[in-house]
């Protein structure tokens, strides 16, 4: 994480929170708590499930077996409502985040609470789970 304090803060931010429809049904869950957290910052919308090669709409998705951490080292699944299985598309667009987050020198990520990708409490996402493995602070909305 490279917070230089001469610059405004760079984020991450959900896509679905800043009015972007990029939610599994299509839709944005634009969150005016974060948008007026972002208000000050330098901050770029992202998608993990789109990243991960997932389209939009799609089929709503749990995690079985475990958390967004067990899902990482393959002890737990991510599940579309369908029965399929999408693990990798979610650890693929975690992996893409992170990428994201280290080449912009990223500070904080603003994810979507409830998300099988983006939870950051109750049952952690993926995405969050190995946000959080690499030292990154996580805001949830």
């Amino acid at each position: 994480m490279d917070c230089d304090e001469k610059k405004k803060p760079r984020f991450l931010v959900s896509s679905c929170l800043v009015g972007l429809a990029s939610r599994y049904d299509g839709c944005s869950k634009e969150n005016a708590e974060c948008l007026q957290f972002l208000g000050d910052k330098v901050w770029l919308p992202v998608c993990p499930e789109q990243l991960g090669g997932l389209a939009t709409p799609r089929p709503a998705a749990v995690l079985v077996g475990g958390d967004g951490a067990a899902v990482l080292s393959g002890a737990a699944h991510v599940v579309t409502r369908d029965g399929i299985d999408v693990s990798t598309q979610f650890i693929k667009g975690a992996e893409q985040v992170l990428s994201i987050a280290r080449q912009q020198g990223i500070c904080g990520i603003c994810l979507k609470a409830r998300s099988p990708s983006c939870a950051v409490s109750g049952q952690q996402g993926v995405t969050a789970a190995l946000l959080v493995r690499h030292g990154f602070s996580l805001y949830e909305f």
